[in-house]
């Protein structure tokens, strides 16, 4: 069984905005949301990058029952793991129980605003591990020391804490993470169905499964095609660039080798008919995942929120995944 939740794209839409469209997804049944964790869009016709903490507070008294987590948070650069430990406390206060955070090794994009130098990925996970070690810490009260390898926490104490602790859930893109996150998360992160998720279970992962798939919902699939190349030709650069390039103008000279045609050939969802929409969640849940995201990229959001709710979601149910 499948829970099929909305993505909150703070790349592509004001604070605001978000918050109804977090309002909006839940009347139309989702089972969950994601709100991502940026400090730049990837390109710039995305043309936003709220701070997500301020968000997710306007999020917590827009929604009533629905989850929302955080995907994913990079507590080794940008932030110092203690502050993200009274964020997402705080957070999960005013979430009261339905808060989830999803944290990752993270993009120079992002984290190099600070002016510290970014480390190879193997020095990151390391950090990364001792950032949960220091995050549960906190969260479990009374005044705490951390002297680790990377980060030190002296003398501090979270007044505000929720009365349940929030589950930490590990991205992973490769095998190695993968590995990691099943020795120190709560559950499993990635975009899109993949190899990982296999790893991750194999070195005794357990929780949640949490993918990203991506869609365009438009008057037709070549419509969808295009603004999906216009706002999110950033999914199809290869390899490891997007961890590693540091502004949105490299982003932009790097999608120029992108396509239309890449585009229309990666997998992202354009048609109009429910029926495809189920196949690639059925095809995500095949893969090993059970909470699967929808990222619709672009303006059209309120569209796309009817046809999940009018006929993808019941068409979900009625295939049994649900």
């Amino acid at each position: 069984m499948v829970d099929v939740g909305y993505t909150l794209s703070s790349e592509e839409h004001p604070p605001s905005d978000l918050v109804e469209y977090a309002a909006r997804a839940e009347d139309a049944g989702f089972d969950f949301l994601t709100v991502s964790d940026h400090f730049h869009p990837w390109v710039s016709q995305q043309g936003e990058s709220g701070f997500v903490w301020a968000t997710l507070g306007g999020v917590s008294q827009a929604t009533d029952e629905i989850p929302v987590g955080v995907g994913v948070n990079c507590p080794i650069k940008r932030y110092h793991p203690a502050v993200v430990a009274q964020a997402s406390a705080t957070a999960a206060s005013m979430l009261d129980g339905r808060f989830f955070l999803g944290v990752g090794t993270g993009e120079l994009l992002n984290e190099h605003v600070v002016g510290e130098h970014w480390p190879e990925h193997e020095v990151r996970l390391e950090m990364l591990e001792e950032a949960v070690e220091i995050i549960r810490t906190l969260w479990s009260g009374g005044q705490q020391s951390y002297r680790g390898e990377h980060f030190t926490v002296e003398n501090a104490r979270l007044f505000t804490l929720p009365e349940e602790t929030p589950p930490i859930v590990v991205s992973a893109f490769g095998p190695t993470t993968a590995r990691a996150a099943a020795d120190f998360g709560d559950g499993f992160w990635a975009v899109g169905p993949a190899d990982t998720v296999q790893t991750w279970a194999d070195a005794g992962g357990e929780g949640p499964r949490y993918t990203q798939l991506s869609t365009c919902y438009a008057d037709s699939e070549q419509e969808g095609v295009e603004t999906a190349h216009e706002w999110w030709p950033n999914s199809e650069l290869p390899g490891e660039l997007a961890a590693v390039l540091p502004t949105t103008a490299h982003f932009e000279q790097a999608c120029q080798t992108v396509s239309q045609e890449d585009v229309a050939e990666s997998g992202l969802v354009t048609s109009r008919d429910p029926e495809d929409h189920v196949d690639s969640i059925r095809q995500a849940v095949d893969a090993g995942y059970d909470h699967v995201h929808i990222h619709q990229v672009g303006p059209e959001q309120e569209r796309f929120l009817e046809f999940y709710e009018e006929e993808v979601l019941p068409a979900v149910e009625d295939a049994g995944l649900a």
